[in-house]
Protein backbone atom coordinates (compact mmCIF):
# COMPACT_ATOMS: atom_id res chain seq x y z
CA UNK A 1 0.00 0.00 0.00
CA UNK A 2 1.56 2.98 -1.25
CA UNK A 3 -1.07 5.41 -0.99
CA UNK A 4 -0.04 9.11 -0.02
CA UNK A 5 -3.38 11.59 -1.00
CA UNK A 6 -6.58 10.85 0.21
CA UNK A 7 -10.12 12.35 -1.10
CA UNK A 8 -12.84 12.03 1.46
CA UNK A 9 -16.10 12.95 -0.83
CA UNK A 10 -19.09 14.07 1.28
CA UNK A 11 -18.72 16.25 4.45
CA UNK A 12 -20.77 15.71 6.81
CA UNK A 13 -20.81 14.20 10.40
CA UNK A 14 -18.84 10.75 9.29
CA UNK A 15 -17.09 12.51 6.75
CA UNK A 16 -15.64 14.98 8.35
CA UNK A 17 -14.52 12.48 11.13
CA UNK A 18 -12.96 10.31 7.86
CA UNK A 19 -10.98 13.35 6.84
CA UNK A 20 -9.57 14.26 10.03
CA UNK A 21 -8.32 11.30 11.47
CA UNK A 22 -6.88 9.90 8.11
CA UNK A 23 -5.13 13.73 8.42
CA UNK A 24 -4.06 13.02 12.25
CA UNK A 25 -1.80 9.79 10.91
CA UNK A 26 0.14 12.24 7.99
CA UNK A 27 -1.92 11.45 4.81
CA UNK A 28 -2.83 14.24 2.44
CA UNK A 29 -6.68 14.99 2.63
CA UNK A 30 -8.75 16.56 0.32
CA UNK A 31 -12.53 17.46 1.33
CA UNK A 32 -15.03 17.40 -1.44
CA UNK A 33 -18.55 18.44 -1.17
CA UNK A 34 -21.17 20.31 -3.68
CA UNK A 35 -20.92 23.80 -2.59
CA UNK A 36 -18.96 26.22 -1.25
CA UNK A 37 -21.59 26.87 1.82
CA UNK A 38 -21.16 22.68 2.06
CA UNK A 39 -17.43 23.41 2.62
CA UNK A 40 -17.53 26.57 4.52
CA UNK A 41 -19.74 24.26 7.38
CA UNK A 42 -17.17 21.39 6.65
CA UNK A 43 -14.49 23.67 8.01
CA UNK A 44 -15.91 23.97 11.01
CA UNK A 45 -17.10 20.77 11.72
CA UNK A 46 -13.74 19.59 11.20
CA UNK A 47 -12.12 22.29 13.52
CA UNK A 48 -14.56 21.60 16.24
CA UNK A 49 -12.72 17.67 16.09
CA UNK A 50 -9.69 19.22 17.42
CA UNK A 51 -10.39 20.07 21.02
CA UNK A 52 -11.86 16.14 21.18
CA UNK A 53 -8.57 14.72 20.17
CA UNK A 54 -6.93 16.40 22.36
CA UNK A 55 -9.21 15.55 25.47
CA UNK A 56 -9.77 12.24 23.88
CA UNK A 57 -6.49 11.15 22.51
CA UNK A 58 -4.22 13.79 24.65
CA UNK A 59 -3.27 15.01 21.52
CA UNK A 60 -1.17 18.45 21.64
CA UNK A 61 -1.92 21.64 19.88
CA UNK A 62 0.79 21.20 17.19
CA UNK A 63 -1.03 17.50 16.50
CA UNK A 64 -4.36 18.98 16.10
CA UNK A 65 -3.51 21.90 13.89
CA UNK A 66 -0.99 19.92 11.54
CA UNK A 67 -3.40 17.34 11.40
CA UNK A 68 -6.01 19.80 9.86
CA UNK A 69 -3.45 21.78 7.96
CA UNK A 70 -3.14 18.56 5.82
CA UNK A 71 -6.59 18.81 4.68
CA UNK A 72 -7.71 21.03 2.06
CA UNK A 73 -11.17 21.79 0.84
CA UNK A 74 -12.63 21.75 -2.90
CA UNK A 75 -15.97 22.32 -4.29
CA UNK A 76 -14.63 21.10 -7.81
CA UNK A 77 -14.60 17.40 -7.82
CA UNK A 78 -12.13 17.14 -10.66
CA UNK A 79 -9.70 19.40 -8.61
CA UNK A 80 -10.28 17.17 -5.27
CA UNK A 81 -8.89 14.24 -7.05
CA UNK A 82 -6.88 15.17 -9.36
CA UNK A 83 -3.55 13.46 -7.37
CA UNK A 84 -6.35 10.82 -5.81
CA UNK A 85 -4.67 7.15 -4.70
CA UNK A 86 -8.23 6.73 -2.67
CA UNK A 87 -11.75 7.97 -2.81
CA UNK A 88 -13.25 7.49 0.36
CA UNK A 89 -17.40 7.94 -0.66
CA UNK A 90 -19.46 9.46 2.79
CA UNK A 91 -22.64 11.15 0.15
CA UNK A 92 -25.89 10.68 1.58
CA UNK A 93 -27.41 6.94 1.88
CA UNK A 94 -29.76 7.14 -1.70
CA UNK A 95 -29.23 4.97 -4.34
CA UNK A 96 -29.23 7.25 -6.96
CA UNK A 97 -26.89 10.31 -5.46
CA UNK A 98 -24.66 7.54 -4.86
CA UNK A 99 -25.11 6.25 -8.92
CA UNK A 100 -24.92 9.82 -10.06
CA UNK A 101 -21.51 10.06 -7.92
CA UNK A 102 -19.50 7.58 -9.06
CA UNK A 103 -20.35 8.04 -13.05
CA UNK A 104 -19.19 11.38 -12.67
CA UNK A 105 -16.10 10.55 -10.17
CA UNK A 106 -15.11 7.73 -12.81
CA UNK A 107 -15.22 10.20 -15.45
CA UNK A 108 -12.67 12.65 -13.63
CA UNK A 109 -10.64 10.82 -11.33
CA UNK A 110 -7.06 9.52 -12.07
CA UNK A 111 -6.46 5.92 -13.53
CA UNK A 112 -4.94 4.69 -10.62
CA UNK A 113 -7.61 6.19 -7.88
CA UNK A 114 -9.44 3.42 -5.79
CA UNK A 115 -12.57 4.04 -4.89
CA UNK A 116 -14.34 2.80 -1.40
CA UNK A 117 -17.87 3.48 -0.54
CA UNK A 118 -18.62 4.21 3.49
CA UNK A 119 -22.39 3.42 2.43
CA UNK A 120 -23.80 2.52 5.81
CA UNK A 121 -26.37 -0.81 4.28
CA UNK A 122 -26.06 -0.68 0.97
CA UNK A 123 -23.85 -2.73 -1.50
CA UNK A 124 -20.45 -2.47 -3.19
CA UNK A 125 -22.27 -4.40 -6.27
CA UNK A 126 -24.78 -1.98 -6.99
CA UNK A 127 -22.23 0.79 -7.63
CA UNK A 128 -19.38 -1.28 -9.19
CA UNK A 129 -20.19 -0.73 -13.12
CA UNK A 130 -21.51 2.49 -12.20
CA UNK A 131 -17.46 3.18 -11.19
CA UNK A 132 -16.37 2.50 -14.33
CA UNK A 133 -13.42 0.55 -12.62
CA UNK A 134 -14.90 -2.23 -10.75
CA UNK A 135 -11.75 -3.80 -10.06
CA UNK A 136 -10.47 -0.71 -7.89
CA UNK A 137 -13.85 -0.38 -6.07
CA UNK A 138 -14.97 -1.92 -2.18
CA UNK A 139 -16.47 -0.71 0.88
CA UNK A 140 -14.97 0.71 4.04
CA UNK A 141 -17.17 1.23 6.38
CA UNK A 142 -16.35 3.11 9.54
CA UNK A 143 -17.72 3.78 13.54
CA UNK A 144 -19.00 7.22 14.46
CA UNK A 145 -16.85 9.34 16.44
CA UNK A 146 -13.70 6.97 14.57
CA UNK A 147 -10.76 8.35 16.96
CA UNK A 148 -12.57 6.08 19.60
CA UNK A 149 -14.62 3.53 17.67
CA UNK A 150 -11.94 2.65 15.68
CA UNK A 151 -13.43 -0.17 13.76
CA UNK A 152 -12.85 -0.39 9.99
CA UNK A 153 -15.04 -3.25 8.10
CA UNK A 154 -13.65 -3.48 4.59
CA UNK A 155 -15.89 -5.91 2.20
CA UNK A 156 -15.09 -6.70 -1.53
CA UNK A 157 -17.38 -7.41 -4.02
CA UNK A 158 -17.17 -10.46 -6.66
CA UNK A 159 -15.08 -8.18 -9.25
CA UNK A 160 -12.45 -6.07 -6.50
CA UNK A 161 -9.07 -6.85 -7.17
CA UNK A 162 -7.53 -8.73 -4.24
CA UNK A 163 -4.47 -6.47 -4.06
CA UNK A 164 -6.85 -3.56 -3.81
CA UNK A 165 -8.97 -5.09 -0.92
CA UNK A 166 -5.31 -5.81 0.56
CA UNK A 167 -4.31 -1.97 0.25
CA UNK A 168 -7.28 -1.11 1.48
CA UNK A 169 -7.06 -3.13 4.72
CA UNK A 170 -3.39 -1.91 4.99
CA UNK A 171 -4.59 1.52 5.12
CA UNK A 172 -7.19 0.80 7.64
CA UNK A 173 -4.67 0.03 9.92
CA UNK A 174 -2.42 3.06 8.76
CA UNK A 175 -5.12 5.70 10.06
CA UNK A 176 -5.24 3.93 13.56
CA UNK A 177 -8.17 1.30 12.70
CA UNK A 178 -8.72 -2.12 13.91
CA UNK A 179 -9.33 -3.63 10.32
CA UNK A 180 -12.15 -6.09 9.72
CA UNK A 181 -12.30 -8.13 6.53
CA UNK A 182 -15.43 -9.15 5.15
CA UNK A 183 -15.19 -11.90 2.54
CA UNK A 184 -18.49 -12.08 1.13
CA UNK A 185 -21.12 -8.81 0.72
CA UNK A 186 -23.26 -8.29 3.43
CA UNK A 187 -25.83 -5.62 3.84
CA UNK A 188 -25.12 -3.55 6.80
CA UNK A 189 -21.52 -5.48 7.70
CA UNK A 190 -20.96 -6.71 10.78
CA UNK A 191 -22.10 -3.44 12.94
CA UNK A 192 -25.24 -2.15 11.00
CA UNK A 193 -26.30 -5.82 10.62
CA UNK A 194 -26.44 -6.29 14.43
CA UNK A 195 -27.47 -2.03 15.41
CA UNK A 196 -29.98 -1.08 12.74
CA UNK A 197 -32.36 -3.50 13.81
CA UNK A 198 -32.13 -2.77 17.10
CA UNK A 199 -32.45 1.09 16.52
CA UNK A 200 -35.24 0.58 14.12
CA UNK A 201 -36.77 -1.54 16.98
CA UNK A 202 -36.54 1.73 19.31
CA UNK A 203 -38.01 3.95 16.68
CA UNK A 204 -40.88 1.69 16.01
CA UNK A 205 -41.48 1.56 19.64
CA UNK A 206 -41.58 5.70 19.53
CA UNK A 207 -43.58 5.32 17.00
CA UNK A 208 -46.16 3.50 17.83
CA UNK A 209 -46.55 5.11 21.72
CA UNK A 210 -45.57 2.58 23.24
CA UNK A 211 -43.27 4.38 25.79
CA UNK A 212 -41.10 7.77 25.19
CA UNK A 213 -37.67 8.58 24.13
CA UNK A 214 -36.00 8.81 27.71
CA UNK A 215 -38.27 5.66 29.27
CA UNK A 216 -36.87 3.32 26.36
CA UNK A 217 -33.01 4.31 26.34
CA UNK A 218 -33.57 3.82 30.32
CA UNK A 219 -34.72 0.52 30.20
CA UNK A 220 -31.89 -0.24 27.17
CA UNK A 221 -29.29 1.46 29.79
CA UNK A 222 -30.07 -0.15 33.13
CA UNK A 223 -30.73 -3.41 31.75
CA UNK A 224 -27.66 -3.74 29.54
CA UNK A 225 -24.89 -1.75 31.46
CA UNK A 226 -24.60 0.30 28.06
CA UNK A 227 -23.52 4.08 28.11
CA UNK A 228 -26.10 5.31 25.82
CA UNK A 229 -29.66 4.33 24.67
CA UNK A 230 -30.75 3.55 21.32
CA UNK A 231 -31.84 7.31 20.78
CA UNK A 232 -28.67 8.98 21.81
CA UNK A 233 -26.80 6.66 19.31
CA UNK A 234 -29.32 8.09 16.49
CA UNK A 235 -28.32 11.40 17.87
CA UNK A 236 -24.47 10.94 17.09
CA UNK A 237 -25.26 8.91 14.01
CA UNK A 238 -27.92 11.62 12.62
CA UNK A 239 -30.93 11.32 11.95
CA UNK A 240 -31.30 12.11 8.30
CA UNK A 241 -29.03 8.59 8.29
CA UNK A 242 -32.16 7.33 9.95
CA UNK A 243 -34.26 8.76 7.77
CA UNK A 244 -32.41 7.96 4.77
CA UNK A 245 -32.79 4.41 5.92
CA UNK A 246 -36.28 4.03 6.66
CA UNK A 247 -37.06 6.08 3.54
CA UNK A 248 -35.26 3.73 0.93
CA UNK A 249 -37.63 0.62 2.89
CA UNK A 250 -40.51 2.73 2.47
CA UNK A 251 -39.94 2.89 -1.53
CA UNK A 252 -39.15 -0.28 -1.84
CA UNK A 253 -42.96 -0.83 -0.30
CA UNK A 254 -42.97 -1.51 3.43
CA UNK A 255 -45.38 0.98 4.23
CA UNK A 256 -44.12 0.55 8.37
CA UNK A 257 -41.40 2.14 7.10
CA UNK A 258 -43.40 4.59 5.05
CA UNK A 259 -44.88 5.81 8.45
CA UNK A 260 -41.35 5.81 10.20
CA UNK A 261 -39.78 7.99 7.01
CA UNK A 262 -43.08 10.57 7.57
CA UNK A 263 -42.71 11.01 11.28
CA UNK A 264 -38.74 10.99 11.13
CA UNK A 265 -38.85 13.91 8.41
CA UNK A 266 -41.93 15.94 10.17
CA UNK A 267 -41.06 15.88 14.06
CA UNK A 268 -37.11 16.21 12.82
CA UNK A 269 -36.07 16.90 10.01
CA UNK A 270 -38.21 19.74 8.71
CA UNK A 271 -37.66 21.53 12.33
CA UNK A 272 -33.83 21.24 12.24
CA UNK A 273 -33.77 18.63 14.94
CA UNK A 274 -30.81 16.32 13.44
CA UNK A 275 -28.95 15.37 15.88
CA UNK A 276 -26.04 16.16 18.18
CA UNK A 277 -24.38 17.94 15.34
CA UNK A 278 -26.45 20.42 15.62
CA UNK A 279 -27.57 20.41 18.93
CA UNK A 280 -30.74 18.96 19.02
CA UNK A 281 -32.17 15.70 18.30
CA UNK A 282 -34.21 13.00 20.34
CA UNK A 283 -31.79 15.38 23.06
CA UNK A 284 -30.64 18.67 23.34
CA UNK A 285 -26.89 19.16 23.72
CA UNK A 286 -24.23 19.72 25.03
CA UNK A 287 -26.80 18.50 28.49
CA UNK A 288 -28.77 15.93 27.28
CA UNK A 289 -31.04 14.05 30.07
CA UNK A 290 -29.62 10.97 29.60
CA UNK A 291 -26.48 12.21 31.11
CA UNK A 292 -27.77 13.83 34.32
CA UNK A 293 -27.54 12.21 37.66
CA UNK A 294 -30.56 10.16 38.52
CA UNK A 295 -32.01 9.78 35.31
CA UNK A 296 -31.35 6.08 35.69
CA UNK A 297 -33.18 5.73 38.78
CA UNK A 298 -36.70 4.98 39.49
Amino acid sequence: MDYKNITVAGSGVLGSQIAYQTAFKGFKVAVYDISDDAISKAKDRIAKLKPRYQKDLGATTDEVESAYNRISFYSDLAQATADSDLVIEAVPEVVQIKTDFYKKLGQVAPKKTVFATNSSTLLPSQFAEATGRPEKFLALHFANEIWINNTAEIMKHPGTDPQVFQDVIDFAKAIGMVALPLHKEQPGYILNSLLVPFLEAAQFLLLNEVADVETIDKTWMIATGAPKGPFAILDVVGITTAYNIAKGKADAGDERFERLANFLKTEYIDKGRLGKATGEGFYTYPNPSYKNPGFLEG
